[in-house]
């Protein structure tokens, strides 16, 4: 097994969890400037779409040399396509993949994908072994053309994301692979499933603590990725909990509790990006009682969410700005006045309309009298 960056993060590690239509490259970059999280991943993206030359699906797979160690998250369930995605995440200079084996969402679980791996374990065990066979025949000599079913289209987009890269990250090198899941799919299999995927020793397994049949609802069962960690405990296999951490003391309670070698956090994020740096903090500063949690004014958040919007704006500079407005909303909850600017943000559709609207919110905030509620 290869571990690669993973063996170099400090103890009780804090990341930034993959999340689909959220952790975007704009999204990561105010989250690494202002958190710096231990690890961030991608959102996930098909394996057999990069593999079929869905050029679209690369847009997921930006990022700059800031977001370090950065993981593409990929799902599927055709193993000859995480093969090729094994030499392509090398060219394109991720530090890992993550294969998702957790995702709820119908569209993916249909075809067997995402959480649905849990009932196939086979599968999933023979997803991570060609991942790995992906990497190390890159690191040997394969090429671009050795695969067929890339198109020269394809081929040339990744070359000229690996021809932008830092000479260290143009090298062939080893990366490590890992598997993001849950503890079930109807009921929780966490001891037979964690052991299934030990056999084929992913650096992490990163486990959310809620079935498939959940969803998002309820509570994350941290006993449940407590006993993940215990299977795991006398392999070199890391596990990472993720589920319902939203303060520092939150964290520091899993980590005293749980015996987990990390932990992801995710929506408890969405509007601040201040948060993982804060739980960072809290840990290095030995879970110190003199603790205090610095809360975000409206006045940084406003500022953020002005920098977060250009920044989208020119990353993806011909797309719609739709996808932008949810942080929108995010940023500004839990102040006066939200519910009348909400309405204003979730039509923007420049971030120059953002700043207007932000900037007349913050004079009202400034000058104002709330007539409503903080929503």
């Amino acid at each position: 097994m290869f571990s690669g960056f993973w063996n170099d993060l400090p103890a009780q590690s804090i990341g930034l969890s993959p999340m689909d239509g959220v952790t975007d490259h704009p999204y990561r970059f105010i989250q690494k400037k202002y958190s710096n999280p231990d690890v961030m991943m991608t959102e996930f993206t098909s394996a057999e779409g990069v593999s079929r030359n869905a050029l679209k699906l690369f847009r997921d797979f930006r990022f700059d040399e800031t977001q370090r160690p950065i993981v593409a998250q990929i799902f599927g369930n055709e193993p000859r396509a995480f093969l090729h995605y094994g030499c392509d995440s090398l060219l394109l200079g991720f530090d890992g993949i993550d294969i998702n084996m957790g995702c709820p969402a119908k569209s993916v679980r249909q075809h067997g994908s995402g959480a649905a791996l849990i009932l196939t374990p086979d599968l999933a065990q023979e997803l991570v072994r060609q991942t790995r066979q992906g990497i190390h025949d890159f690191v040997n000599g394969l090429e671009l053309e050795s695969i067929p079913e890339l198109k020269q289209k394809t081929r040339t987009m990744i070359m000229e994301r690996h021809r932008g890269l830092p000479p260290e990250y143009q090298a062939r090198r080893e990366i490590p692979v890992s598997v993001k899941t849950r503890v079930g799919f109807d009921a929780p299999v966490i001891k037979d499933w964690i052991e299934t995927l030990l056999e084929v020793e992913p650096a992490v397994i990163s486990v959310h603590g809620r079935t498939l049949k959940q969803l998002y609802s309820g509570s994350a069962n941290w006993d449940l990725i407590g006993q993940a960690a215990e299977v795991a405990k006398n392999t070199p296999t890391k596990v990472f909990g993720n589920g319902d951490v939203r303060t520092p003391e939150q964290a520091q309670e899993k980590f005293a509790h749980y015996g987990v070698d990390g932990i992801l956090v995710g929506r408890a994020t969405f509007g601040d990006p201040w948060l993982i740096g804060e739980m960072r903090r809290y840990r290095d500063s030995d879970w110190s009682a003199d603790f205090e949690y610095r809360e975000p004014s409206v006045e940084n958040r406003i500022n953020i969410a002005i920098e977060h919007s250009r920044i989208y704006a020119e990353t993806y500079p011909n797309e719609h700005f739709l996808p932008m407005r949810k942080h929108l909303a995010w940023y500004i909850k839990g102040f006066p006045f939200a519910s009348e600017y909400r309405v204003r943000l979730m039509m923007a559709d420049s971030a120059e309309e953002v700043e207007s609207v932000l900037e007349e919110f913050r004079g009202k905030l400034n000058t104002g009298t709330p007539n409503e509620a903080h929503q």
